[in-house]
């Protein structure tokens, strides 16, 4: 297995934990899913499974940075609107940096940031399109104590497990 050490990085920045906690926070009277560690987790493993059985050649590490980062600037959609994957790809250039890195790889995962709402992008073999498709995929609505009252349509919720 592939060592990925600005994985860990991201992990322990204080400004991903600090956005973490802050999410926590506005979310914290929310019935229905949450922006939080696990949903990050899940969508970057979900990810990794996508990337892996579709033989998408992304970077374990940028599938990784994405799924982690992807909803970050959530609270700042709470506090005044900022669509999240806005919010996000403003808050995720700091931490990428200091992570170590590039230019080019912190362009490809905000661009993947960014797009992670839109539809277009849902069959892309690219990391926008992964971590699209892992996102959707990665809200256990089958197990939910809220999905009856959920807003999202029936054909969008997953009702069994595919990943």
């Amino acid at each position: 297995m592939q060592e990925m050490e600005r994985i860990d990085k991201i992990l322990n920045h204080d400004l991903f934990i600090e956005c973490v906690e802050k999410n926590r926070k506005a979310e914290e009277n929310r019935q229905f899913c949450r922006h939080d560690m696990v949903h990050f987790l899940d969508v970057a493993r979900i990810g990794m499974i996508l990337k892996l059985k579709e033989g998408i050649p992304v970077a374990d590490e940028l599938v990784y940075a994405a799924g982690l980062l992807h909803d970050i600037g959530r609270y700042v959609q709470y506090a005044d609107g900022t669509p999240h994957e806005l919010a996000s790809a403003a808050i995720a250039p700091k931490i990428l940096a200091d992570c170590g890195f590039d230019d080019k790889e912190t362009g490809d995962i905000l661009n993947a940031i960014r797009l992670h709402r839109t539809k277009e992008i849902a069959g892309e073999p690219s990391l926008a399109g992964i971590l699209y498709r892992a996102d959707k995929a990665s809200r256990p609505c089958f197990v939910c104590r809220a999905e009856k009252d959920c807003n999202w349509k029936n054909e969008r919720k997953n009702l069994r497990i595919r990943f």
